[in-house]
């Protein structure tokens, strides 16, 4: 077993391909790869942007003094596979297949485990995925909705809210699968997980707009008003799903999903701006304490990560909401791509074992 570790992290985007790597947990590099709107209408698929994407990726850490054949493992963030348990998985066959395919939707981050296995295979080295978007560790209980037409599924942000948790289990002291926890990721989307002994029992569908308003998306809405909405015959499908998930919340209200706008308009007096704005906070606030009762009262810590922990005035907010729960630790910004490494490193290491996408 070796001391040292160099891991490649790899999280494409729509517009844009994350990149790191580390030597174990030691940063040697980070980039943000764009590419422009023009560059991927050549592409009429996600996965004829593979060699396009694999190509941009393997230049950028040559660039950066890198060599590939120094690489001992290359990492990935995880596509729109099958609903799965949270852990690090071993790219195979059955997955690569899956996400070429994009049964399960189509979006860039299926291409995360083919480039990373591309890459990876060059070298005889392994090839992971690290809690994707679709972990699923709901209860029985949380999956029930009101109607067996719409049960309630997990999407949300996995592999940050994951990251977070087990970041403040070490802080704390503790191992992630003794605490309970509640981790608020609040980003365009915003998701409020249920952390029981290590596996997420419940969590608001953060991709298709469950919860909270947020700066793109517009929560939960009265069921009955938005049955009439739909058979206004004013939107098609794709129109509405456009205002709801991404053109709604902050966007739809203040034509912005900037944070730090709606910051500096509230500090200038706008009220308009300080009500949504505050309206946020407060459904955030109430879908923390609806987790609070799942946990029965007994959270060892809530904590709040995502770019608009960085906002104070937010923060506070939310913060005098939820105070009588217990401790709130906060953790601006995200983890995404040293956890995408730790997750490789654990299976490297032998502290994990590699799971097997089945």
């Amino acid at each position: 077993m070796k001391d040292v570790y160099r891991i490649l992290s790899i999280n494409p985007g729509s517009t844009s391909t994350k990149i790191a790597v580390y030597d174990n947990e030691k940063q040697l590099m980070e980039k943000t790869l764009r590419h422009s709107s023009e560059e991927i209408a050549k592409y009429p698929a996600i996965i004829d942007q593979l060699d396009f994407r694999k190509e941009v990726i393997t230049d950028a850490v040559i660039e950066a003094g890198i060599k590939i054949e120094s690489l001992d493992a290359v990492v990935a963030r995880g596509g729109m596979l099958k609903p799965i348990i949270g852990g690090t998985y071993a790219v195979n066959k059955l997955m690569i297949d899956e996400l070429k395919v994009g049964a399960r939707g189509q979006h860039a981050s299926n291409l995360g485990a083919i480039i990373a296995n591309e890459i990876a295979s060059k070298n005889n080295a392994p090839s992971f995925i690290v809690d994707p978007p679709v972990v699923d560790e709901m209860e029985d209980l949380a999956r029930v909705s009101g109607s067996p037409l719409i049960p309630r599924i997990s999407a949300f942000h996995a592999l940050n809210q994951k990251a977070i948790a087990k970041r403040a289990a070490k802080e704390m002291g503790k191992k992630y699968e003794e605490l309970n926890l509640i981790v608020v990721h609040m980003g365009g989307g915003i998701s409020v997980g249920v952390h029981k002994n290590g596996k997420i029992i419940d969590v608001n569908n953060a991709l298709n707009g469950e919860g909270p308003l947020t700066p793109e998306r517009a929560g939960t809405l009265p069921a009955g008003q938005l049955v009439d909405l739909c058979f206004s015959g004013q939107y098609s499908k794709d129109e509405l799903k456009t205002s709801l998930f991404r053109k709604g919340g902050m966007v739809a209200y203040l034509n912005t999903s900037d944070g730090r706008e709606v910051n500096k308009r509230v500090t200038e007096g706008d009220k308009e701006a300080e009500l949504i704005y505050r309206a946020m906070a407060y459904q955030v606030a109430k879908e923390v304490g609806a987790a609070a009762t799942v946990l029965e009262g007994k959270i060892d810590a809530i904590c709040i990560t995502g770019g608009l922990a960085y906002d104070k005035m937010l923060m506070g907010w939310i913060q005098d909401r939820i105070s009588f729960l217990g401790q709130i630790r906060f953790y601006p910004g995200e983890d995404e791509m040293i956890a995408l490494a730790q997750g490789a490193l654990r299976v490297l290491t032998g502290e994990e074992k590699a799971l097997e996408y089945k």
